[in-house]
């Protein structure tokens, strides 16, 4: 009959193996987690940055629209600063900043924008596009950082930060919808083109026509 007895230095070797395997995961655990801490603090330095820039944009822009959607934006965005804190808190990490070079370059451009472009629809339509390139990379950033915390199963702070999340998305589209709805067009000094489909089937603009109809 065939011994089952395993051999000790085969139990070694896999108990070192399982060692070896415990520890890379657990390494793997807290270079998330180091890295779910880098980002916080860079987003906590980006939200503070952006109250003080939304404000340089309100008293830029030119359209109503766009200056109730970033009055309405500037407070959302003291609360994010406000939410980052307890979720520094929910994690047991003192809230902390570290300067984002990616958003103080977004800032950098949306300052230039604003001193190269002539004042109404224009630098509107600039301040619009700077706007939805910071809620771009907003929305990245707090993308991910809900993935690492669900991921490190600190669910509290997946939760806030989901907040956030859609509060971004809720901002990039209203900036959207703002410039669909008439600036782009005003900044080239024509108004949307409104189409409809005459008797012999074809299509023909009813802006031209009520042109038309003034002018006789």
């Amino acid at each position: 009959m065939k011994s089952t007895q395993t051999n000790p230095a085969q139990n070694g070797n896999q108990k070192q193996g399982n060692l070896i395997a415990e520890k890379a995961k657990s390494g793997a655990a807290q270079g998330l987690r180091d890295l779910f801490l880098d980002e916080l603090q860079d987003i906590y330095w980006a939200e503070k940055e952006l109250t003080v820039a939304i404000p340089k944009m309100i008293k830029n822009a030119t359209a109503d629209e766009l200056v109730k959607a970033l009055t309405e934006h500037l407070e959302v965005t003291k609360e994010q600063v406000m939410r980052l804190e307890v979720v520094f808190a929910a994690i047991g990490e003192k809230a902390e900043t570290k300067k984002c070079e990616a958003m103080e370059g977004l800032l950098k451009e949306a300052e230039k924008i604003m001193q190269e472009t002539e004042i109404g629809m224009v630098r509107d339509a600039g301040i619009i596009l700077a706007g939805q390139k910071v809620e771009h990379y907003e929305i990245a950033t707090y993308g991910t950082l809900c993935a690492f915390a669900k991921t490190l199963r600190e669910d509290n702070a997946a939760a806030l930060l989901q907040v956030t999340l859609d509060e971004e998305k809720d901002a990039d589209e209203m900036l959207s919808d703002i410039a669909e709805s008439f600036i782009n067009f005003q900044a080239v000094g024509t108004e949307e083109e409104d189409t409809e489909v005459d008797d012999t089937g074809t299509i023909v603009s009813t802006n031209a026509k009520r042109k038309q109809f003034k002018s006789l």
